[in-house]
């Protein structure tokens, strides 16, 4: 089967050993994590992590559902590139020295929408933002020049297209039923 790039949406309250396990889940299917990032979301006391993965469709969903059944994860879903919104950040370390003799690089630096965010006489900070490629291709010009020091990027963060995130039915489905079970329990006891 064909390997497809996977973003992973996961929602869960924050509790402690919860990354662990859902990363146990990608360790017995065999499945690298290309890249994790775990944030608050739109919804308070909610947390989504952002993981990514190469895998064929039926694994993914497997994956999906073992995550699932985790006590601590309220809900889980996996997206092709197409049904999000993504972007990383980048942040490259040059030797001031060695840009300032070689002009080329502040012109691959703006050519590549990219900025300085610091500058000092032993080295220049620079950031950008955008898809994964668009960074991996600054990068790999930036390396040309030989004045790269240093260079990390970040994990994958998405968001779905959706107007609303998924998850958020779901809390409102859940809200509801704890309401009308919680009426239900007050009418016996009268």
């Amino acid at each position: 089967m064909d390997k497809i790039f996977y973003t992973l949406l996961v929602y869960s309250e924050n509790f402690a050993g919860l990354l662990n396990q859902i990363t146990a889940v990608f360790t017995r299917r065999q499945l690298n994590i290309e890249s994790l990032n775990v944030s608050a979301s739109s919804i308070p006391g909610i947390h989504k992590y952002t993981i990514t993965t190469w895998s064929d469709r039926e694994t993914i969903e497997k994956v999906v559902k073992q995550i699932e059944r985790k006590i601590d994860v309220i809900q889980a879903h996996y997206f092709t590139d197409d049904e999000i919104f993504l972007h990383e950040i980048a942040l490259y370390k040059l030797s001031t020295p060695e840009v300032q003799e070689n002009p080329e690089v502040s012109k691959i630096v703006r050519r590549h929408s990219a900025i300085f965010v610091e500058v000092n006489t032993t080295y220049c900070i620079v950031e950008k933002a955008g898809m994964t490629e668009e960074i991996i291709s600054l990068y790999n010009e930036l390396q040309k020049t030989g004045c790269m020091l240093q260079y990390v990027r970040s994990g994958r963060i998405a968001i779905t297209k959706s107007c609303v995130e998924r998850v958020n039915g779901f809390l409102e489905a859940r809200e509801a039923r704890y309401r009308q079970e919680k009426a239900g329990a007050a009418k016996k006891a009268l």
